[in-house]
């Protein structure tokens, strides 16, 4: 019988198939290697390079929140072991002191019970009535402070201070610096620009920032600045103007002289200049509004009293050495109590 011949034709070309299916998985492998350390060392701005400025602002600030809370955690674990640390420093010095009490009463108590009855009760009388001489003596130390102590008691006034409220109404201003308080003419000062303005909005013709001053009036000069912004077509018909916009970016009121108005003691007294100018005011209706340097918080506190007792609302604005009175569209309100 003839021997069947195996039929090995198609082996090759299975095992060259498999070879490629192997290189394709080689390189996929190393090409998903490659793409990881690329990502892996990339730097961070290229992984945010879509964020706007405004979002990278946002972010900056979040980062900067972050670290100073971490700062303040880091601090507070710090001041917590410093104070455990005390804590033990302190709780075993009571121990020893405890210890050290327990002994000596144990002692005496030994020494106590060693005695006849009448040696127990001549003890028992010796430390009563040294008991007593060391309590005598603390009485004693104590009446002798009270009778040195010979400083007047301190007088705390106190006065109802309600919330304070944005100022809505008509303000009275007032500069207090150097111990001296003058009127400062601030509503009276802007009624004269507001008459100027017509006159003055067609200097900015050619230009787009336009600076003058106003007065003297009442010690005070006004030096403000209007600025022209230009606005699109579209936008000026929409809103009934014409090409342009008009508005006032500043306005700062510099006293003529170092030395304006009065002292606060004669501000006080009837008759003063101080009680003529707050006469046009009525309580209730307007709001003092005094504008304090450093060196006058004390008079400001005379000066509110007064205020307080007349009725009118006040209104503290705080201003630094070499800062002048001013106000912008975008500044704040005064807040009155």
């Amino acid at each position: 019988m003839r021997r069947a011949i195996r039929n090995e034709t198609d082996a090759p070309g299975h095992d060259s198939f498999l070879d490629i299916v192997a290189n394709m998985v080689g390189i996929l492998i190393i090409l998903v290697m490659v793409v990881g350390v690329r990502v892996k060392n990339s730097p961070l701005a290229a992984a945010v390079c879509g964020i706007g400025p405004k979002e990278n602002r946002l972010l900056e600030k979040d980062l900067a929140t972050e670290a100073s809370l971490k700062a303040d955690v880091l601090k507070a674990a710090e001041e917590t072991r410093v104070v455990e640390h005390e804590t033990l420093v302190q709780t075993g010095r009571r121990d020893l002191l405890a210890t050290a009490v327990a002994a000596l009463e144990h002692q005496i108590q030994s020494r106590r019970e060693q005695m006849d009855a009448q040696s127990r009760r001549r003890f028992d009388c010796a430390r009563s009535l040294a008991e007593s001489r060391r309590r005598l003596e603390q009485i004693e130390q104590e009446r002798a402070r009270t009778e040195q102590d010979d400083a007047p008691p301190t007088v705390v006034e106190s006065y109802p201070t309600p919330l304070s409220r944005t100022v809505d109404e008509r303000e009275a201003h007032f500069q207090l610096r150097a111990g001296r308080i003058v009127y400062v003419p601030l509503e009276e000062l802007l009624d004269q620009l507001r008459q100027a303005f017509e006159r003055k909005k067609y200097q900015l013709r050619d230009r787009t920032e336009y600076v003058d001053t106003l007065g003297p009036l009442g010690g005070f000069r006004l030096k403000y600045i209007l600025v022209r912004h230009e606005i699109p077509p579209e936008m000026a018909a929409e809103l009934g103007y014409g090409g342009q916009i008009i508005r006032l970016r500043r306005a700062t009121f510099i006293p003529v002289a170092g030395q304006l108005g009065e002292t606060v003691d004669d501000a006080l007294a009837e008759g003063s200049q101080f009680r003529a100018a707050l006469a046009k005011f009525r309580p209730g209706r307007h709001i003092v509004t005094i504008w304090s340097y450093g060196d006058s918080f004390a008079d400001f506190r005379k000066i509110n009293k007064e205020l307080y007792l007349l009725g009118f609302g006040v209104a503290a604005r705080p201003l630094e050495d070499g800062e002048f009175i001013s106000g912008s569209p975008e500044g704040s309100k005064s807040a009155a109590q």
